[in-house]
């Protein structure tokens, strides 16, 4: 065993002079190209692999607590990926706007939409169809593009599977709704009592901040108050909805807002792990979209979108709303109740 023969370099080496019958061979500029985006392919397929490990470990009756390491890991390894890729678009700035319009019509109708192991990626994380920009469904297109014989059977099955499989948002909002709170998991009357004692704290911090800032000068009570109240109506929406307590989302209050529990230390490390792949991909369509523009201006994309008004509009993508909302609803652990039966947590307290 070489080392080229381990990684089959002859066969990797020889995919960078474009599709079949494409005359004349690729140029500097236009390899270059190539070579970037089908980095870009590696990469994904890494991260499906990743996310369809975690999946697999989630998406379980009850989570092995043992696991949650496991699963952290596999998030945060996609987290760095996506970071590599954020600053892999630097590379393609080195391609000046007129090197890339000397071979863009090659490119004939293809577009970066038509990647579908990054559509396949998002479909894992849980970013609905009705979500997307424009109505931009990957699954209508590429059954389009398997129709007309451009998309191979075992594609196209692999995404009918991915299609029909729960998300990471999915499993990871069930296992929240487990969350043990005050020492009892599932019991609707507990998480109920969690949320208005939490909502109760919030009301009486929330009059602290009023009398203080009204102190300093910083407003008037009759400006500063309405947006107290609001915040705090937002978050009993958000914990009851239509009036009936969320589990996940009082799990998930629960877990963040007593991070000192040690049983509650890798949960949260978890839905950490998660925001950060999310930011990580915000920050990857972030930089894709200020080369685009750097490169084409805001002409229309070779797939026909609007181009780089597409891309920004993708950067209004949020998968895992409530991971990101709930911060809005904490407040300062002092100012908090302590926790319901914290020895079950991992430690006699002195609570």
């Amino acid at each position: 065993m070489t080392y080229g023969n381990y990684l089959q370099l002859d066969e990797l080496l020889s995919l960078q002079s474009g599709p079949e019958g494409h005359s004349p061979a690729p140029s500097n500029h236009e390899m270059h190209f190539i070579v970037t985006h089908q980095a870009f392919e590696l990469w994904f397929k890494q991260i499906n692999r990743e996310l369809g490990d975690v999946l697999a470990l989630m998406n379980v009756p009850e989570v092995d607590e043992k696991q949650i390491p496991v699963i952290v890991s596999h998030l945060e390894r996609c987290s760095e990926i996506f970071r590599l890729l954020a600053s892999q678009w630097k590379v393609m700035e080195t391609l000046s706007p007129q090197d890339f319009l000397a071979f863009r019509d090659r490119l004939g109708t293809s577009s970066g939409f038509e990647s579908w192991q990054m559509r396949t990626l998002e479909m894992l994380l849980g970013l609905e169809s009705e979500q997307r920009i424009g109505g931009m469904d990957p699954m209508k297109h590429n059954r389009k593009l398997h129709s007309e014989g451009k998309l191979s059977d075992a594609v196209m099955q692999e995404m009918n599977r991915i299609d029909g499989m729960p998300s990471l948002n999915e499993v990871l909002l069930r296992w929240l709704s487990r969350t043990p709170v005050n020492g009892v998991s599932g019991d609707e009357g507990v998480l109920r009592d969690f949320v208005e004692s939490h909502l109760s704290s919030m009301k009486k911090h929330g009059e602290s901040v009023i009398a203080h800032m009204v102190k300093i000068g910083h407003g008037s009570e009759e400006t500063i108050r309405p947006r107290i109240e609001a915040g705090i109506e937002g978050a009993r929406k958000f914990l009851l909805p239509e009036g009936e307590v969320s589990a996940a989302r009082a799990g998930l209050l629960f877990i963040e807002s007593y991070r000192e529990l040690p049983l509650l230390s890798w949960p949260r490390r978890l839905i950490d792990s998660v925001v950060d792949l999310e930011e990580s991909m915000l920050l990857f369509r972030s930089h894709h979209a200020r080369m685009v523009e750097r490169m084409i201006g805001r002409r229309m994309g070779t797939g026909g979108s609007s181009g780089v008004d597409y891309l920004d509009m993708t950067l209004k993508y949020r998968i895992f709303t409530d991971l990101w909302a709930v911060r809005t609803m904490l407040i300062k652990r002092d100012a908090l109740e302590n926790p319901g039966n914290p020895e079950f947590y991992g430690f006699a307290s002195e609570y």
